[in-house]
């Protein structure tokens, strides 16, 4: 993994977008659902993983839980202050409380998840006023590449 700290702003969040979108193809070519994430705290790459529920046999092995896992490791911290998530599919709700949880600052995410997106499409939990953190989200970034991504992967399943 590649990090680019002289980044600010849009060219950061499409500069780490890609960078998940190359985890999310290898995740495809392990025979996953194509998700990637990408962890960064001050512009800097701290933790990155594909999705792997099939490969590791456990229904919590989403990128984003990994990378997160991943980070808190290298930190010695399960708060993950000054973060930024950058995931290729808009997180589920166990993975959009795990962000609330960790006390990620930022969440950017290329597609939303019609069916299971627990932070815009069928759930809030990312930003929601009942919880004691909320997490700041961008949506859309490379939106249009990660939906026929997405699209591509599933079309080849059926």
């Amino acid at each position: 993994m590649d990090e680019r700290p002289d980044f600010t702003g849009e060219q950061r969040d499409e500069y780490f977008m890609r960078q998940a979108i190359k985890l999310a193809r290898e995740g495809e070519a392990a025979g996953e659902v194509p998700v990637g994430a990408v962890l960064t705290s001050e512009g800097k790459l701290l933790a990155w993983a594909h999705n792997a529920p099939i490969s590791m046999r456990d229904p919590t092995a989403h990128a984003e839980l990994l990378a997160l896992r991943e980070a808190a490791k290298k930190t010695e911290n399960y708060r993950l202050t000054n973060t930024t998530l950058y995931v290729t599919l808009e997180p589920c709700v166990m993975c959009a409380g795990a962000l609330v949880a960790a006390r990620v600052k930022r969440l950017v995410f290329g597609c939303r998840d019609l069916r299971f997106g627990g932070v815009r499409s069928k759930f809030q939990i990312a930003d929601s006023e009942l919880l004691n953190h909320r997490v700041e989200i961008v949506e859309g970034v490379l939106g249009a590449e990660v939906t026929a991504m997405m699209r591509a992967y599933f079309a080849n399943k059926r």
